[in-house]
């Protein structure tokens, strides 16, 4: 998950993020049933946290309700084991795979 997390700061691609999302939790989830664990538990506390700076910073982030069940469709999406390139965005370099 770290990995995904630092290529998506690193990349700074515009509608990449559900992509990255999907995909550090696909590698969590090979790693098997801890993996899977780990990466739900990280991947609700990151949401539930951009949630409450939300309504502290009285929703400065743009990361609103719909944005983050978006997110969180990606998370499961990629737990799961289904493929994250479902959500690459094209023109994402190949050096984020």
């Amino acid at each position: 998950m770290w990995r995904a997390y630092s290529d998506m700061r690193e990349a700074n691609y515009k509608g990449a993020d559900k992509y990255f999302h999907a995909r550090g939790n696909y590698d969590a989830a090979r790693r098997g049933p801890g993996g899977v664990w780990a990466a739900e538990v990280l991947s609700d506390a990151r949401e539930n946290s951009q949630r409450v700076t939300d309504f502290f910073k009285f929703g400065d982030s743009g990361h609103g309700v719909e944005d983050s069940e978006a997110d969180q469709f990606a998370n499961r999406w990629g737990r799961s084991g289904k493929d994250p390139n479902h959500f690459r965005p094209r023109g994402l370099p190949d050096k984020y795979k």
